[in-house]
């Protein structure tokens, strides 16, 4: 006896409605696959910016707790040093003889005494700490004056919103009356993320 056996093809309409079936799988996986890699997009430039915040969180914290500039030519009532301005907005580098760069204008510049302790006697200089915009990069420079270049110019955050950079205090920002808090204030855009709004707070040691 022989044993048949059924050598069945597909036929076309088999064919056909497998090839459907696989289009709507294909096309239901693509969007799946779109979705989690715009989510994962979206995480990546979140985390970026995050990071930007607190790296600029420390930093401006501790410029603003250093903060103050002593007036040593005039003695105060109690027979203390008064200060002079020790917040400048809208600053060039020179901003009242007090030299640091060459840099673009800083929104804000934090002044300060550092004493020089490399010389006997030791010798009163001017710290500067400078956060300026650099096409759309938030940079912090930070010099000694009279000084020429900065010691030390990073960048702070990338992305900022053209416009969004602001300062404010807790009383006049340039009075010879230091404030007691700082704050800046600015937004970063990134495209999956969209805008992130970070505020960098400092208050003033008092001494």
């Amino acid at each position: 006896m022989h044993l048949r056996r059924t050598e069945r093809g597909f036929t076309l309409i088999e064919v056909l409605i497998t090839m459907a079936l696989m289009g709507v799988v294909t096309l239901a996986l693509a969007d799946l696959v779109t979705v989690a890699l715009r989510q994962m997009s979206a995480t990546s430039d979140r985390m970026d910016m995050a990071q930007d915040a607190q790296l600029g969180a420390t930093y401006f914290s501790r410029d603003v707790a250093g903060l103050g500039l002593r007036d040593y030519g005039t003695v105060g009532v109690d027979g203390t040093q008064p200060f002079k301005q020790s917040v400048q907005l809208d600053a060039p580098f020179a901003a009242g003889g007090v030299t640091c760069g060459p840099l673009p204008d800083a929104t804000v510049r934090l002044l300060s005494d550092h004493w020089d302790t490399s010389v006997v006697p030791a010798v009163r200089r001017t710290a500067v700490v400078a956060y300026y915009l650099k096409a759309d990069e938030l940079h912090r420079a930070s010099c000694v004056s009279p000084g020429t270049a900065p010691a030390f110019d990073v960048r702070v955050a990338a992305n900022v919103k053209p416009g969004s950079l602001t300062v404010s205090c807790s009383t006049a920002c340039t009075s010879t009356v230091v404030p007691l808090a700082v704050t800046l204030r600015f937004v970063l855009v990134k495209p999956a993320a969209g805008e992130y709004e970070v505020v960098l707070s400092g208050l003033r040691r008092q001494s």
